[in-house]
């Protein structure tokens, strides 16, 4: 480190400045950016989520507040609107923020609010992904992947650039955020992403003509309280990788008729009986829904 061309202390020409609070750019900034936050949150009452530490959950007699933390976005609720209020004027006072109100986008995701519920979805985010990859005209598919076509690692001609490919699969992940019936297809050509081949990156742009064809597609999460009862599904093939033989397990974990949890993951070992996945499947749901 030196000092700046112009500005070179001639008494101290060996002299830097000593930083009191982190640059913004540098490799330690987000870290101590999230320590600077967290500490005021923890000093406010809140408490660090177990199961998200990007979660602070704050309860006070019969008050409550969630604060969701991403970088530099943050979304707040609560079941008290003026301790909701008294909370973000204090946010306000200990750092620079801009309220914005009721929420309507939040890192791509769309809300809507409806009569007893919400509807999560990311319609603006699909739409600019057929944009970018000039599938915004095409003809929409009834399914993401064709029936009884299990994809291999030796079918077709190797991609020449296949960082198109890969750009495509990071997208698509990203929009199963809000789009659970797309994990599995999904999953299914993230496995290529090493080695893509023709065959693969036709699969690919299947699933974004189904996504043409269902751009409105979410999550409808309802907030009546009385649907507050936990079930959860499960459900795996026998020996659905043609290639390494091993089997895909999924699960759905609903409360109420909200779905929270769902997870489409080829398992890293070989079973024997379908009976077996079966039951490793459950084991995992059951694992999760605990």
């Amino acid at each position: 480190m030196a000092q700046p061309p112009g500005f070179v202390d001639p008494t101290r020409p060996n002299h830097v400045c000593k930083l009191h609070k982190a640059l913004y750019g540098v490799k330690q900034a987000p870290r101590a950016w999230f320590h600077r936050i967290s500490s005021f949150l923890l000093s406010f009452g809140f408490q660090h989520s177990q199961s998200d530490s990007s979660l602070f959950i704050f309860r006070h007699a019969s008050y409550v507040i969630f604060l969701l933390l991403y970088v530099d976005d943050i979304v707040v609720t609560g079941n008290d609107s003026r301790f909701l209020h008294q909370f973000i004027t204090a946010l306000g006072l200990a750092f620079d923020i801009e309220d914005l109100g009721l929420r309507h986008f939040f890192l791509g995701l769309q809300v809507t609010t409806k009569s007893g519920g919400l509807h999560i979805s990311q319609l603006k985010y699909a739409h600019d992904l057929l944009q970018r990859h000039d599938m915004l005209h095409c003809k929409p598919a009834n399914t993401p992947l064709a029936a009884k076509v299990p994809l291999s690692d030796f079918d077709g001609v190797p991609l020449e650039s296949p960082s198109a490919y890969r750009e495509i699969i990071g997208s698509l992940q990203y929009l199963t955020l809000t789009r659970p019936n797309l994990s599995f297809a999904v999953h299914s050509v993230a496995q290529f992403m090493a080695a893509p081949r023709t065959s693969h990156l036709v699969a690919a742009k299947r699933i974004l003509r189904y996504v043409k064809g269902k751009l409105d597609f979410g999550l409808s999460l309802s907030l009546q309280p009385s649907t507050a009862r936990l079930s959860a599904y499960s459900d795996a093939d026998w020996v659905g990788c043609p290639d390494s033989r091993r089997y895909t397990s999924a699960y759905l974990i609903y409360l109420g008729s909200n779905l929270i949890s769902w997870c489409s993951k080829k398992q890293p070992i070989v079973v024997r009986s379908s009976a077996k996945s079966e039951y490793r499947s459950l084991a995992h749901s059951c694992a999760e829904t605990t």
